[in-house]
């Protein structure tokens, strides 16, 4: 059966998002608090700027290494035909955009702790500059979740397309 690639990105998606509320509605704040403790908690898991941070290593470190075209494609291989080669050049641009989240990432926690670690006379700040400095891998493995079927839907078609010359 063909998947098409949005689409699986799409139940991707869900998955990710019910797995996500069912873990933090489960083990929240708990019943105590109720509703609004839990739906408070969600905010727990927003930090724009290391968001912002693992973007700006990801997109101009794609845009440097002359991959950003190719990544783009990545998003309609099943639905656009390319070759072997353009296949191989949309797997490399899926796999330095995996490498360049993980760095991002990791340069951002670096970061986070090295200004914790400038802040511990103050204990009050230790635990939400902490919990930043966890995000920022949080954010990295979400971003992987959503580019390892990206990567497989093209080694695929790119065995696909090496059965078919085979022929």
């Amino acid at each position: 059966m063909k998947r098409n690639i949005r689409t699986v990105l799409i139940g991707q998606m869900i998955l990710f998002i019910v797995v996500f509320l069912f873990t933090v509605f489960t083990c929240g704040p708990g019943i105590s608090e109720g509703m609004a403790g839990n739906l408070s908690s969600i905010a727990w898991y927003l930090d724009i700027p290391s968001i912002i941070f693992i973007l700006m290593i990801l997109i101009p470190g794609l845009f440097i290494m002359g991959k950003w075209k190719d990544f783009i494609k990545s998003f309609s291989v099943g639905i656009k035909h390319y070759g072997l080669l353009e296949l191989k050049n949309i797997i490399l641009a899926i796999s330095a955009a995996q490498k360049l989240t993980i760095y991002g990432a990791l340069f951002a926690i670096i970061i986070s702790g090295i200004m914790l670690l400038g802040k511990l006379s103050d204990p009050s700040v230790i635990g939400p500059n902490l919990a930043v400095c966890f995000l920022s891998g949080f954010y990295a493995v979400i971003i992987e979740f959503f580019l390892m079927p990206l990567r497989i839907n093209a080694e695929t078609k790119m065995n696909e397309e090496m059965d078919m010359g085979d022929e």
